[in-house]
């Protein structure tokens, strides 16, 4: 089991991507927290995972209830993870939200949503985060392909993933001295429901095709890489696996 006894935090963690990830880090024995507002499903994913911990014999999962955009709470979570588990060793940024529309027309308040779960969610996970982090930690921001390559509905979702990638940059500097790496996992689409939510794509302008689109377990095994010891040499950068869908997004032609 490669994270055998090492604590992981994901973000997010209580569907989709995050509780894909979330779960192969429990199957290789990690102590794995995962990060979410949905209570129902929190405690359903903690319950699976903790059960499949028991079966492995090695890992174990805990719920807690953070808006990542609130540092009280933010700081809450890490507090109570130090308080058990007395370390951090990796930390995945995964929690995000989607606006979609005309900017002139997005509510404020939508706006405003979007940058503090995406934006300052990572600083704070961050910022409270890597003083509990010993050598050899690890750091993976999720970003999006729209960070470099949008449409004309998904400003305030684009601004923040580009803004994500630069903060990987920085903090990956920051964190040379502390021996902690810092990457960013650019993303195409993948299964999920916020990919199928998605107005453009429920609406068809914009084209997704079904063969194309990435699983969330297909994820999981690259963020599993980034943490790892086998990409000790990778820090600062950012990794796409995206199934080819950045070109695509990158032309006139997705029809």
């Amino acid at each position: 089991m490669e994270f055998r006894d090492r604590v992981v935090v994901v973000t997010g963690g209580t569907t989709g991507i995050g509780e894909a990830i979330a779960r192969r880090f429990v199957e290789e024995g990690a102590r794995t927290a995962i990060l979410g507002r949905s209570d129902e499903a929190g405690r359903k994913v903690e319950a699976g995972l903790k059960a499949l911990a028991r079966r492995l014999g090695a890992g174990d999962c805990r719920y807690l209830h953070v808006d990542v955009g609130h540092r009280d709470e933010v700081k809450a979570a890490i507090s109570r993870i130090i308080k058990e588990w007395k370390s951090i060793d990796v930390l995945v940024n995964n929690a995000a939200v989607m606006a979609t529309g005309s900017l002139i027309d997005m509510d404020e308040a939508e706006w405003d949503q979007t940058m503090a779960v995406n934006m300052r969610g990572p600083f704070l996970m961050s910022k409270y985060g890597i003083p509990h982090m010993p050598e050899q930690s690890a750091i993976i921001n999720i970003s999006s392909v729209h960070a470099v390559a949008t449409d004309t509905h998904s400003t305030a979702y684009s601004a923040s993933k580009g803004w994500l990638e630069a903060f990987t940059r920085g903090l990956a500097l920051e964190c040379y001295a502390r021996r902690i790496r810092v990457n960013a996992l650019r993303l195409g689409a993948v299964d999920t429901d916020m990919l199928w939510n998605n107005p453009q794509v429920k609406s068809g302008a914009e084209a997704i095709d079904k063969r194309e689109v990435g699983k969330t377990a297909e994820v999981a095994e690259v963020v599993l890489f980034l943490a790892s010891r086998r990409s000790s040499f990778i820090s600062g950068t950012v990794l796409t696996a995206d199934g080819g869908r950045l070109p695509i997004l990158g032309s006139h032609s997705q029809g």
